[in-house]
Parts: C-alpha cells; structure tokens; sequence
C-alpha cells in the first residue's frame, strides 16, 4: 500500500445531528492514496450519513473535511465531484434506455458544434475501459446489461469524471461470486493506479480479503480499527455489534415429511408485461429448507407474489398443504393455507408506516379473537402481544405505539419477522428475511428459520445472498431469466458452482 504523509481524505471530529438522532458523534476517518479502506458498522450506525457528508449531500453539525490536507465545505455533490471524489450508489443511478455513453456524459455533457460529441465521449469511455480493466461497449444499452456490467458503468461515471477517490456503497449486494471477483479485481487496479477507495459493506469475509484497513462504527460513533491481516471475520462482527456473536448458523440434519407446498409449470409477467416466469416447479416438504438463490431480478420476486396471491399466474399450479391456491387471495393463502410471509419490500406489503408497532403486530390477525370481539377491537389484547413480542425480537423502540415507519430500517424488519414467525403456521416463507439487518439480528433470525424447520415446517427462504442461502438451506434452487435452471443438495454445492448456475451455465452437478 503506497500511503502518503498527507491523507487524500479526512473527516475530523464529525458530528452530525438530526432531529432527536445523533446519526455521527466526534468521527475521525483517514483515507491514503493508494488504500482501500472498509467502512464496517450494522444497520444504523452511521456508515450511510458519514458518507453523504463526505460526498456533500449532508453537511456536518460540527467537525470538517479535508481533500488533501485543506479543509473544504462542499455545498452539494458537485463540489464532492470537483474534489475528485466519487460514489457508486447501491441502488445504480443509470437511465434503462439510454446508451452506456449517454448514462456517462449525463450532466457532463460533451457538444461540438451545437451537438452532442458522442463520439469523443466514446472514445474517452474506451481509454478509461482499458486502463482501469472496465470492459464495456459504450454503445450498449444499459438495460441489455448484466448487473455486474451496469456497475462498471457506474464507475467509469465517476472516473470519466476525474474521480481519484471512489465511495462503493454495498458494491457485491447484487453480484454473483464471479462478478464479485471481476470488482475485486477493478478495485485492485484501481488501487495500483493510485486510487483511493472507500468500501463500505457488512461482508466480513469480502472486508477481510480486499481491505488494506477496517475502520468499525457503531451507535454512531467510531469503536476502534482493524487489520485484516491479523483480524478475524467474529472480531469484527463483536465490533459491529458490541458483544460475541456466533456467525455460523447450527443445524443437524434435515427430516423431511409431507410435501407442504408444490409448484407446476408457473408462468407469469412482471409489470412491465415480460415474462418474468418460465414454467417453474418445485416442492417444499414439511421440515426442510429450500433456499431460492439467484441475481436479483431473475423472477424470485414475481415466484414470491405468485404463491403469496400478489400476483395472478398465466398458468400453472400452486398448492399449499394439498389445497389448490392458485390465483387464492393472500388472505386465503395466509389463513387457509396456514402459510406466513417475510416480503422483501416491508414498506409496500410488510407494514404500515403511519400504523403503531402494536397495530402491524397484528396486521392479518387485527379480526380475529383475542385481538376482536365480533365488530370491537380489542386494545388490551393487541398491547399485550406487542409487548411480548418487541421483548422476544428485541424491536428497539420507546414504546409499542410508535409509528412503525419512524424505526430503523432493521428494528421495522424486525417487527416485520416477528409477527410472521409468531403465528401457527405449515408454510413460512422468507423473502430476504435479514435485508438491512445488523449481524447480531442475523443471528437471531436464522436460528428462528432452523428452529420452524425443525418443528416440521415447511420453509422457503429467496436471497440473494449467496452466504446466506448456502448456511440455511438444505436443497438449493437456482433461478436463472425465470426458470429454475437446477435444484441441488447443499452438500453437492459449492460457491463457483452456484456462481455459474446464477449466470445461466448448468453443469451436471454444482462443484
């Protein structure tokens, strides 16, 4: 690592405050030229704000920045950019129709006589693909894409904009294990050009393998740095969290019994009217765990929708328990089916942000005893099971009548987890059950999944995280462009070949 006297970025005594939150108290960070620095922290302590301020969307309460060793206030994300500084958003900041050369000059543009000098763009696009080992075609549409494309596009944004210093906020969220390597090995080009990159994540295992140094926040304030030399993937994780955490997920065997849900030849389009899936099958026995891996946007979404009824099949079967529920109302599909659902998106189909805590508690139960009594509602029950449950997931809130869209992103998902688990169920299944959740929460929650499969139920589990589908499952599907490409045991996967399934190319046997 070629660090300099001088950081090429500093944040010193940062303090930012909101309204009854302190996100960052009394922050100190150092980044060298040269140097991938990994920003650790769970949900909520403070890793987004830090890096809004440095990129000059938030301005601190107290404290300041240094580019270069001169202080600098940066009034927007534009003063950030003409400091060389860079940031490549989890969520990509790209047009769908437009063409990789159009995404990249977009408010930089170049023009020659009038016009837009697409051409030079182009040709600069292709300087930059080829010193920092970025293979794009600039004439490509983005939405034609791969993911792990559309990031490089991402980045050679920024560089296209002279960026020296890269933000990647949650770079490998989206990306199989083969598109991971090709960013890691971007990263270290870009570092060995001179680049500094910030990396923030909470992959210990990405952290230890491509970092130069680990800096920990946690509660918003700064708990110490590491080396990952030296450091250990539980280390970090009793940083973040501020206790011991057990990272592995403990399970014997699996024992399955009846077959609890089957699928037949499901077909369906997304919202856009495309086919979204293919002919789908698959069963979930009784006492098992079958894990749904994929990049995200290959159908796990709409397979979700479909057996949960938010979302009517072309064609196919989906039967619950031996009862036909294709094309059922969730209602139908929660109570009849005795089946519970973690979504993936929790504002649109897992609460209410304006309801108390209380009231989501009990949100497909609110009309039924001890929660109503013919048409009354009963207050006194409804608090009383908030209260035990808040207790027994540990949801961080003053009080059971908070609003649920004032929690943290991983206290709502929580609150969320907690009234599906909580109920007498056959079927549970779990969409991303632990997005935006600290590694402590983690924990938790998968110890819950094993222990319903443990107690004979049936379990469904879509991620995309890779790590997390290989610790839970028993039997892993992997979706590829809507179709189930493979079906295959755990004990017969491995990470390369999930990698490939995942990227559409089927081998016999995952290993």
């Amino acid at each position: 690592m070629n660090t300099s006297v001088t950081p090429v970025l500093e944040a010193r005594n940062v303090t930012k405050v909101f309204p009854g939150v302190v996100a960052n108290e009394d922050v100190n960070l150092t980044l060298h030229k040269g140097e991938i620095l990994a920003l650790l922290g769970e949900n909520g302590a403070g890793k987004s704000t830090l890096m809004n301020i440095i990129f000059g969307l938030y301005h601190p309460t107290e404290g300041e920045i240094l580019v270069n060793g001169q202080p600098v206030v940066m009034k927007s994300p534009r003063d950030a950019i003409a400091l060389g500084i860079g940031m490549v958003h989890q969520h990509f900041q790209l047009v769908p129709v437009m063409t990789v050369t159009d995404n990249i000059m977009l408010g930089d543009e170049s023009v020659k006589g009038g016009l837009l000098d697409r051409r030079k763009v182009a040709a600069r696009i292709r300087e930059l693909s080829t010193k920092y080992s970025l293979e794009v075609d600039p004439d490509d549409i983005i939405e034609d894409l791969p993911v792990g494309v559309r990031q490089r596009v991402e980045i050679l944004k920024a560089l296209y904009r002279n960026a020296n210093t890269l933000i990647l906020d949650e770079p490998t969220a989206v990306l199989t294990p083969q598109e991971i390597e090709g960013l890691f090995r971007v990263m270290q080009t870009l570092k060995e050009q001179g680049n500094s990159i910030i990396f923030i994540t909470h992959k210990l295992k990405e952290v230890l393998r491509i970092a130069d140094r680990i800096m920990v926040l946690r509660d918003g304030r700064s708990v110490g740095e590491a080396d990952p030399q030296s450091a250990t993937q539980q280390q970090l994780a009793s940083m973040m969290v501020g206790r011991e955490v057990i990272l592995t997920v403990e399970k014997g065997p699996s024992q399955p019994q009846a077959v609890v849900l089957e699928v037949e030849g499901l077909t369906t389009t997304n919202d856009l009217g495309d086919p979204a899936l293919r002919g789908v099958s698959f069963q979930v026995r009784a006492g098992e765990i079958l894990g749904v891996a994929g990049v995200q946007g290959n159908g796990q979404t709409e397979l979700v929708e479909v057996i949960t009824g938010l979302r009517k099949v072309d064609s196919g079967r989906v039967t619950i328990s031996g009862a036909d529920m294709t094309n059922a109302s969730p209602r139908r599909v929660t109570h009849e089916g005795h089946s519970s659902h973690v979504p993936e998106d929790r504002h649109t189909y897992g609460m209410v942000d304006s309801y108390s805590i209380a009231d989501n508690l009990v949100l497909n139960q609110y009309y039924l005893p001890p929660y109503a009594k013919a048409a009354t509602i009963q207050q006194a029950a409804i608090a009383e099971h908030a209260k035990v449950l808040v207790e027994k997931f540990d949801v961080r809130t003053p009080s059971i009548y908070t609003h649920g869209g004032s929690l943290s992103g991983g206290n709502q998902q929580k609150m969320v987890v907690a009234r599906e688990f909580s109920r007498p169920i056959n079927l549970l299944i779990a969409a991303q059950p632990t997005r935006g959740i600290d590694v402590g929460s983690i924990e938790f929650i998968h110890n819950q999944i094993v222990a319903k499969r443990d107690e004979g139920i049936a379990v469904l589990v879509v991620s995309a995280e890779l790590d997390e589908i290989m610790a839970l499952s028993d039997r892993i599907a992997v979706m590829y462009k809507g179709e189930i490409i493979d079906i295959i045991d755990r004990a017969d996967a491995t990470r390369e070949g999930l990698g490939l399934l995942m990227a559409g190319v089927k081998q016999e046997l995952a290993s």
